[in-house]
C-alpha cells in the first residue's frame, strides 16, 4: 500500500498486512505520518512539556498508550 505523508509528503510502502495499513484502508479519517516526522514532533512535544507552560493531555482511551 503506498502512503504519503500528511506533513512532509513524502510517499511510502506499506505492507498490505501490516496493522497501520489496515487501519487506514477502513478508517479513512486516520491519517500517515513518516518515521521523521513522528520523531521530530516527538521530541518538540518532549522540550514542549519540559519548559513548564505545557500541559499535556491525554484521554483513558487504549490507543492512546501507542502515544
Amino acid at each position: 500500500m503506498r502512503v504519503k505523508c500528511v506533513i512532509c509528503d513524502e510517499i511510502g510502502k506499506l505492507d498490505d498486512e501490516d496493522p497501520l495499513a489496515k487501519k487506514l484502508r477502513n478508517r479513512p479519517i486516520h491519517t500517515y505520518m513518516c518515521e521523521s516526522c513522528r520523531n521530530r514532533i516527538g521530541e518538540l512535544t518532549h522540550i514542549r512539556k519540559e519548559t513548564g507552560k505545557f500541559t499535556f493531555h491525554r484521554s483513558s482511551h487504549p490507543a492512546e498508550d501507542e502515544f
